[in-house]
């Protein structure tokens, strides 16, 4: 028997790069869960255990894992709408992607990074609340993040905040990391201030968090920074984020525009 057949018959997937994936099963098709509850089993070598899609340490910890689950299984492609997204803006301002300083709030191992490298943009710098992230992006897409923070928006020592402002982000990017309290309204607000005047900003959040029986707090954050001028949203596009594990569609919002003045915290308390 061949490594790589006896890899698998041990409960591991060979992917494309020769890297080891554990296999993924799913619940049953006909088992409804809210997104935030959503989970898989995986088969290692000492059998099957049981991960919550949030648990994003554990999912991290493994190479090729993340991708693997939402990005083949359940074909996630949020980073690539909300890229091409930015970059049709771009084109229509008559601006260069090369000209930006692009904070990626929530950047995980680096899935956006990837993107917004695909557009000729060397100036990236990633913020994720978990060290696992930091460590996946240096290890799956090193070389992509001019820095890494690993750090509570909510809650930054003066340092980091020197720190941060002294990149001055004219672009900030986040992407399938708000509404779920991973990051709460009030460290975007202080992502989106470090941003400067004028800077572009592109996200993306589930589409009821929109709507106006929102909980998380981000339809009335949003509504407001735009009826009172502080970002002017230039477009808003509804679209399939993944499936979720029962195969229904996720619908997502992703939205792109400038930041005009920043976003007083208070209105986040």
């Amino acid at each position: 028997m061949s490594s790589d057949a006896q890899r698998q018959s041990q409960g591991y997937q060979i992917s494309d790069s020769g890297q080891e994936i554990p296999c993924i099963a799913l619940p049953e098709p006909n088992l409804h869960m809210e997104q935030d509850a959503e989970w898989c089993v995986i088969r290692g070598e000492d059998g099957w255990q049981e991960l919550r899609f949030h648990d994003y340490g554990q999912l991290y910890m493994t190479p090729g894992l993340y991708e693997r689950l939402f990005y083949d299984i359940l074909k996630c492609n949020s980073p690539t709408t909300v890229r091409k997204l930015l970059e049709g803006q771009m084109k229509k301002a008559g601006e260069s992607p090369e000209t930006l300083r692009v904070f990626d709030l929530g950047a995980g191992n680096g899935m956006m990074a990837e993107e917004l490298a695909d557009l000729g943009i060397e100036m990236v710098v990633g913020a994720d609340i978990i060290e696992e992230a930091a460590l996946a992006a240096e290890r799956d897409r090193p070389g992509l993040y001019a820095d890494y923070f690993v750090a509570d928006l909510t809650n930054l020592s003066l340092l980091e905040r020197r720190k941060l402002a002294s990149f001055r982000f004219n672009a900030l990017t986040c992407v399938a990391a708000l509404g779920f309290g991973d990051i709460p309204p009030r460290a975007f607000a202080e992502a989106y201030n470090l941003v400067e005047t004028n800077g572009w900003i592109a996200f993306n959040i589930r589409d009821n968090f929109l709507e106006d029986e929102d909980q998380t707090g981000f339809a009335a954050l949003i509504r407001r920074m735009i009826d009172e001028g502080l970002f002017s949203l230039e477009v808003q596009k509804r679209y399939q984020h993944r499936v979720a594990t029962n195969g229904e569609p996720l619908y997502y919002a992703a939205l792109v525009g400038r930041k005009r003045k920043s976003v007083p915290i208070t209105w986040t308390e």
